[in-house]
């Protein structure tokens, strides 16, 4: 009867990630299900100039000492940033190439990725814990490489997988955003990409659909709701259902056991859509708190239970 741990939209802050691995031991978990996001967003540089070290954080710039250096960089990743440190010239060399400040970040965001992999394996080899991680619509194509090399976590995007008699797919892409972020699909091409692998489910009753998106007008799928500027409309109390009418047919023609989602940090809860529960746990991480969900499975009564944490 596996227990599995289930969160999302980490951003790169990585006292959620540290929390995530912690969660096999402290929740008894068997399974730890990373839904996609994990990348940050941005470097913050700590720049060198006349022995001392500059930073922005917060709106703020600090100077700090070569012996504070460490703590600080530890404060930005926790933020979900990447520190960077760098001289002067070479800030103002990336602030005037744009095609530099994509090439830095992506070999950084990259080093990110490779430092949690590796994190993963100190932490968790030999446990027999098993731990799937599926990029989202905000990670960089470039990322899927990084995982499939890592020593115990495995890829999850795009493949059927199975553990304890369950069967599992996943998907990180999403239905177009106003951001235009690195995986995004039509409806259409996302409905193609999840059929691809739901047809091969051998028994929905015992599969998990791990699809970053959540379904269309489900109330796992409501956002602030935004103008064509990208502004908030009416201070942000608006919401409207974002999600993927691919993502709701396939669990409305699938009945799969379990879907979990993510992508809207403020949609947290659980729902049924016919026989099917469909949970997004939510996110906080740029307050480093790792919301997830709990979800024991149980071969005769499917989902034993299920409970939404945070910590």
């Amino acid at each position: 009867m596996p227990k599995v741990f289930f969160a999302t939209d980490l951003h790169g802050s990585e006292v959620c990630w540290k929390k995530f691995l912690n969660a096999a031991k402290f929740y008894d978990a068997d399974v730890l299900i990373c839904g996609g996001d994990m990348t940050g967003k941005a470097i913050v540089p700590i720049v060198s100039e006349n022995g001392h070290f500059t930073v922005s954080l917060g709106g703020e710039q600090q100077t700090v000492p070569a012996a504070d250096v460490a703590e600080v960089e530890a404060n930005i990743r926790r933020k979900g940033y990447y520190p960077l440190q760098m001289t002067v010239e070479r800030l103002h060399e990336l602030d005037a190439d744009a095609a530099k400040r994509a090439a830095c970040f992506r070999e950084v965001m990259l080093a990110g990725v490779d430092r949690w992999m590796k994190m993963a394996a100190e932490k968790l080899r030999g446990t027999g814990v098993r731990i799937f991680v599926s990029p989202g619509n905000d990670d960089e194509m470039e990322v899927d490489d990084v995982i499939r090399a890592a020593e115990v976590v495995e890829l999850g995007e795009g493949r059927l997988i199975e553990f304890d008699g369950w069967s599992m797919i996943s998907t990180g892409w999403s239905n177009p955003t106003p951001w235009k972020t690195h995986r995004e699909d039509s409806e259409d091409e996302l409905a193609a990409r999840i059929e691809a692998m739901a047809s091969q489910v051998p028994d929905a009753s015992r599969a998990i659909f791990n699809l970053h998106c959540p379904p269309f007008k489900s109330g796992l799928d409501d956002a602030p709701a935004i103008d064509a500027d990208l502004k908030l409309l009416h201070g942000g109390r608006a919401l409207r259902p974002v999600g993927s009418t691919a993502v709701r047919q396939a669990i409305e023609r699938y009945q799969p056991l379990l879907s979990l989602h993510g992508h809207i940090h403020e949609s947290k809860g659980a729902i049924k859509i016919g026989k099917t529960l469909s949970i997004n746990p939510g996110s906080a991480y740029e307050e480093g708190m790792l919301m997830g969900a709990i979800i024991q499975l149980d071969p005769k009564k499917g989902i034993k239970s299920y409970q939404l944490v945070n910590g």
